[in-house]
């Protein structure tokens, strides 16, 4: 179901040894760090889209400001993506990205953002080509 997750934490070096440790016990790898991000874990590729991601970045505001919480969900397709944020928006909800292709992660990365009734950014996402 969950594609990946992003969360915010108040000192990203302060909080690397927990998350080294914890994530280490599941037997999933650290794959990015830096200043103010930690990267657990394997991106999605419309070649592959088995995996799961889980993205912690520091706090951008002063204290523990919760700026960059992300729930990004798994699509059947991309006409699932398109009625997701439809829903969403005749739910209430907030269009923090239209459905559309996102090339900057890889070429067939569909999807659409939405901002919940308090606030949350949730994703969904298709990664594969569309069939002919």
């Amino acid at each position: 179901m969950l594609d990946h997750i992003s969360i915010t934490v108040s000192d990203i070096a302060r909080a690397a040894p927990f998350w080294d440790a914890v994530m280490g016990a599941l037997l999933v790898p650290c794959v990015l760090r830096s200043e103010r991000q930690l990267g657990y874990g394997l991106r999605n590729r419309a070649e592959d889209d088995s995996h799961s991601y889980l993205s912690i970045f520091e706090s951008r505001g002063p204290g523990l400001v919760p700026d960059n919480r992300h729930w990004c969900f798994r699509a059947p397709s991309r006409p699932a993506v398109d009625d997701f944020h439809a829903a969403g928006l005749a739910h209430g909800g907030n269009c923090d990205g239209p459905p559309g292709l996102r090339g900057d992660y890889h070429p067939a990365y569909y999807a659409a953002f939405l901002r919940d009734l308090d606030g949350n950014r949730i994703e969904a996402v298709y990664h594969r080509q569309p069939e002919s």
